[in-house]
């Protein structure tokens, strides 16, 4: 969703130092009745207007929105673009101002190549826009770090300094995604100052109230870069001072969901690094500032009472694991205590047919097994008896025919674990559905966090990784 909000906001800029302005008609009207193709601007400006222009129509007919219409229409435009970006390809000595709309035709499009082919070469032209050719180097430096071509992207960076001072939110975005792209490729020492200069970009769009809610987001996304980059590092005091930064920051403006995570980030990275008196310390401090500083009594409210769901976690992590309690069944496999997974990373799913984010995990859960499993890596899906299938009541007999026949139409490739009552999630903290433990070869609890989110997912299977390469 961000890259796609990247693509309108710098695609609309554009349009904007262009002089247009609102969406382009879409209709394709020939000039004096003759058939002269359409510039190439104007086919990046239908291509720009797509999405506003569908949704508009959406709404004069009533078509309820859904993110599976804004997925299609998203895919709709991008196809859309491609399509005009090749039609712009076979046009005979392109202009320096065709190649500006040929490149953005290609950035909706997601076609680095062509982005970068066409927009370097518009920026080192003598075209006199200079807000345009800023905006060309900006998608070139993005283009190029995602394409990992590091070295040309430091370049138009620098390039890109040397013209008039950018916005703060386009020198946050740059920044960071170069920091993106040296993490992906693990190379620490150089994402931590280009992530550092992204944070202290994206803090300076806190100021203008217009930039309030945006700039949230980018300090969220521009300090976890610090954070990532400094902790792979082993710099512990600068990925401690940039959760407290990000914390206090939150605190400030009144962000009870950005003072939760940063809260619970500080909390469990201590713990994780080994400072667990000091990470259970700052969960208490952090309820005290939560009622001290949050500005609403509803945010502080809020802000405690997720802190206070998640102490079970924080006190069980870097723990042996308890065993599983109350267990009745274990199948297809055969029950036995979790001292007996040693030397395995195990995955303890806990979740419910009646829950429907748990469903969302199952894509996701099958593909670790299947590609991690021989890695020494299993999960075990925690569920108990609900005395209900498909919403009417059942007995336990029944309900363990209906789980062993769920099994089989999801294929899930792991075992089950069926309890009689909930002391195993109690034991866990596992009382939100669905819920992931994490347990290391050696026994220990080393992650537990709620929810399915393709964030989570991703946090999940990183962490899984992580777990697998140690000894």
């Amino acid at each position: 969703m961000k890259y796609f909000l990247i693509i309108v906001l710098l695609a609309s800029a554009a349009l904007a130092q262009s002089g247009r302005v609102g969406p382009a008609n879409t209709t394709e009207t020939p000039s004096n009745e003759s058939s002269e193709p359409r510039s190439i601007r104007e086919l990046f400006e239908e291509a720009n207007a797509y999405n506003r222009t569908k949704f508009a129509e959406f709404e004069r007919n009533n078509v309820r929105y859904s993110e599976e219409l804004r997925i299609k229409t998203e895919k709709e435009q991008k196809q859309l673009a491609a399509k005009y970006a090749a039609t712009a390809e076979q046009r005979p000595e392109l202009s320096v101002e065709d190649r500006y709309y040929t490149g953005l035709l290609h950035w909706i499009a997601e076609n680095l190549e062509g982005t970068e082919r066409h927009l370097a070469v518009f920026a080192d032209s003598d075209f006199d826009n200079i807000e345009r050719k800023q905006t060309a180097r900006s998608l070139v430096i993005i283009a190029r770090a995602k394409q990992k071509k590091m070295a040309e992207a430091e370049r138009a960076l620098s390039e890109y300094r040397r013209g008039p001072a950018g916005r703060i939110t386009e020198l946050a975005r740059l920044y960071g995604e170069l920091a993106k792209a040296y993490l992906a490729d693990k190379k620490f020492d150089e994402a931590a100052p280009h992530a550092e200069q992204a944070y202290r970009n994206a803090k300076l769009m806190i100021a203008d109230e217009s930039l309030r809610t945006a700039a949230l987001d980018q300090i969220l996304d521009t300090g976890m870069l610090v954070f990532e980059s400094q902790s792979e590092l082993a710099n512990t005091k600068a990925a401690d001072d940039v959760l407290i930064d990000m914390k206090d920051t939150a605190a400030s403006v009144g962000s009870t969901t950005f003072f939760y995570y940063a809260s619970n980030k500080l909390i469990t990275y201590r713990i994780e690094s080994g400072r667990k008196a000091l990470g259970l310390e700052t969960y208490s401090s952090a309820l005290l500032q939560a009622g001290r500083e949050l500005p609403s009594r509803g945010g502080q409210n809020e802000a405690i009472a997720r802190l206070k769901q998640r102490e079970k976690h924080y006190r069980l992590l870097g723990e042996p694991a308890p065993e599983l309690l109350s267990i009745d069944k274990w199948f297809p496999g055969t029950a036995r205590p979790l001292s007996q997974f040693r030397g395995r990373v195990v995955l303890l799913d806990f979740w419910a047919t009646w829950c429907l984010p748990c469903f969302e995990a199952f894509p996701h859960l099958t593909e670790w097994q299947e590609d991690l499993g021989d890695q020494g890596f299993s999960i075990l899906g925690v569920t108990r008896y609900y005395g209900r299938v498909d919403g009417a009541s059942a007995d336990n007999a029944n309900e363990l025919e209906f789980l062993k026949r769920f099994r089989v139409k999801y294929n899930l490739p792991y075992d089950f674990v069926v309890t009689t009552d909930q002391q195993s999630q109690l034991v866990y903290g596992a009382t939100a559905l669905p819920t992931a433990v994490l347990i290391d070869r050696k026994g220990v609890v080393r992650y537990i966090e709620p929810g399915t989110s393709s964030s989570r997912m991703a946090e999940i299977r990183a962490m899984i990784v992580k777990l697998l390469a140690e000894e």
